[in-house]
């Protein structure tokens, strides 16, 4: 028998939850938890736009400074590394900016995910608000992130006239499967984030091996032999999903399977762990 704090209650109802805490108490908990954070939405929304205003109050260019440092570095990096690569920098530059970007973005989700309550912390002691809230926060203030930067993917391609075509649809699909993998990627760093605080730090080295294990600065087409092994790499996966149809590539089933089936692992995985811990977060942070 557990008493806990009852997440549903309502005018009139008990404060306490005297009944047994059970697995399908708790798989019910939690998506109650997510159902009241979409209603919520506009307050998840106001909260990330927040977030980015108050990292560059004062600033003269605010969050353009981000798209500015991206633009510095593609053009570093581009001519650098194309002629490492011995390639032509029409066909790599395009390439490395949307590469770069889009890996800003997962890398800067990930990054976030593991302070996600932590960081919150004030707000979780405050009031009584869905935790999930805070999660759609993070994935918000990414996306503005992202926003800001497909200026500079805009303005590559329009040099070298590299436009997709339709196909660049397809990237609809891999940007919804981006959204639910980032709030799963809350749920479990956040989590063990809030529980173990060497999980940021950790969690940061990975990344920056992951970074240079993906095709990210070099082209998939460089490994002659055992390719086909790249879909063992998650972050290929979804990468690829969303960069190939911008570059005029066509995805396969076989790519789509790898991307669906890893972000379905992940996500229940996530799910389990953030239905076992909901009721612990408060106490974590």
């Amino acid at each position: 028998m557990r008493v806990t704090a009852s997440p549903t209650r309502g005018a009139g109802e008990p404060f306490l939850d005297l009944l047994p805490e059970t697995p399908a108490r708790r798989a019910a908990h939690a998506l109650d938890d997510v159902r009241r954070s979409l209603l919520l939405w506009r307050l998840c929304w106001k909260l990330g736009w927040l977030d980015l205003k108050l990292r560059y109050r004062g600033s003269i260019l605010g969050p353009f400074w981000l798209t500015a440092s991206t633009a510095v570095m593609v053009g570093s990096m581009g001519v650098i590394y194309a002629y490492l690569f011995k390639m032509n920098v029409h066909d790599y530059l395009p390439f490395l900016t949307l590469s770069l970007v889009l890996w800003g973005f997962i890398g800067g989700m990930v990054g976030d995910s593991t302070v996600c309550f932590t960081q919150a912390e004030g707000m979780i002691r405050a009031m009584r608000m869905p935790f999930t809230v805070h999660a759609i926060r993070v994935v918000i203030r990414n996306l503005l992130v992202l926003a800001h930067n497909v200026v500079v993917i805009l303005a590559v391609f329009s040099v070298f006239h590299v436009w997709p075509s339709l196909a660049a649809l397809q990237i609809v699909p891999g940007l919804l499967l981006w959204l639910v993998d980032g709030i799963a990627a809350c749920f479990l760093l956040g989590a063990l984030g809030a529980r173990f605080r060497d999980i940021s730090p950790v969690i940061a080295s990975v990344m920056q091996i992951i970074f240079f294990i993906t095709p990210i600065i070099w082209k998939p087409d460089l490994i002659t032999h055992g390719r086909q092994y790249l879909m063992l790499n998650p972050f290929y996966d979804l990468i690829e999903i969303v960069r190939r149809p911008l570059l005029g590539g066509t995805l396969t089933p076989a790519l789509w399977g790898a991307a669906f089936g890893f972000s379905l692992l992940f996500c229940g995985f996530a799910s389990l762990l953030f239905m076992r811990v909901r009721a612990r977060l408060a106490y974590w942070v």
